[in-house]
């Protein structure tokens, strides 16, 4: 991969975390006036019925789903729900920030789970860089007030486990198939409305009269949060490795305690920043090691009768891009 495309995607990452970041405190807003299904079912149905509309506006052949899409989609989509049914209850019995904070510790849990892209067992340095970044999570809930776990808290380790299991899936299920994301991603969020369908039906009435601010609130979450972070983290995954991908979406927490202090009124302490700079830090530093650790296997010595293959450098771009799961 040439530099530019690892750039291209570790931003697109860096922006997921971003709008994931900000994600609790919308939910937490929006669970304030709707129960926590209802909120998660709209959510889904928003979503699904905007990357149906997007499927319809293309070309007739580019709107039918392949086997591979179908098989990858509905396990997804059922992870992908679990992650979000336990996250959204963890934010509502805890802070948006404690949230944040917490879930990044999917970022330890991921490479235990991600057996894809490597060849033995990852470098300890890699295992020092998470360390830095979960001494950076013990800075920044301490410097919260988080001292003794609540249910909320507990639920959030919960999700980051179950998050750390569906980004190693995703790597696995999608990797090297030939899956467009957009198909796969409208395919989870039909199943995530299927979900959730059966234990809010009784509560449909109740959207027509919500509030517009919790309307604005539901579609942030479908629009950005989901149809956006799910396209944008599948495309990323197809394209760098679910450990580093892990990685950078740990920076997530940063952008939650941004937000909670530009919004939620939250105050930055000296151990908060202390915290965001660690988290920085051994991100860039893991994902480093990590990237090492991966390509290695891929360098090959030169033959005195061949020429170097193109992609064995990571300064210069194939002319034409090979990956077949673009949407």
């Amino acid at each position: 991969m040439c530099v530019s495309e690892i750039r291209r995607t570790d931003a697109v990452l860096l922006l997921v975390a971003l709008v994931w970041g900000s994600s609790y405190l919308s939910a937490q807003t929006a669970t304030a006036a709707l129960p926590v299904l209802l909120v998660l079912f709209a959510r889904y149905a928003l979503s699904a019925l905007t990357c149906l509309g997007v499927i319809a506006s293309r070309k007739r052949g580019a709107r039918r789903w392949t086997r591979a899409e179908l098989r990858a989609g509905v396990p997804l989509g059922v992870t992908q729900a679990a992650v979000l049914l336990v996250e959204t209850y963890g934010v509502t019995h805890t802070s948006a920030a404690n949230a944040g904070l917490i879930i990044s510790l999917t970022i330890v849990l991921t490479p235990l789970l991600d057996r894809s892209g490597h060849r033995g067992a990852l470098p300890v340095s890699f295992f020092a860089a998470t360390g830095v970044c979960v001494l950076a999570v013990g800075l920044l809930m301490s410097g919260n007030g988080f001292h003794t776990p609540r249910l909320g808290d507990l639920l959030m380790l919960g999700a980051a486990l179950i998050r750390a299991g569906h980004v190693a899936l995703v790597g696995r299920f999608t990797t090297g198939r030939a899956i467009r994301p957009l198909h796969l991603t409208t395919v989870q969020t039909l199943v995530g409305t299927a979900l959730f369908l059966p234990a809010t039906a009784h509560d449909l009435p109740t959207l027509a009269h919500a509030a517009p601010a919790t309307w604005a609130q539901l579609i942030y979450l479908a629009l950005f949060c989901s149809v956006f972070a799910f396209l944008a983290q599948t495309w990323a995954v197809q394209r760098t490795s679910a450990s580093r991908a892990s990685l950078l979406l740990g920076t997530e927490p940063v952008w939650a305690v941004a937000v909670g202090i530009a919004l939620g009124g939250e105050h930055l302490t000296a151990l908060t920043g202390l915290g965001a700079a660690l988290m920085v830090a051994g991100t860039y530093w893991g994902q480093a090691v990590e990237r090492a650790h991966r390509s290695a296997p891929q360098r090959r010595r030169p033959s005195p009768h061949t020429s170097p293959h193109p992609l064995d450098k990571e300064s210069e771009c194939p002319k034409a891009h090979t990956t077949p799961t673009t949407t």
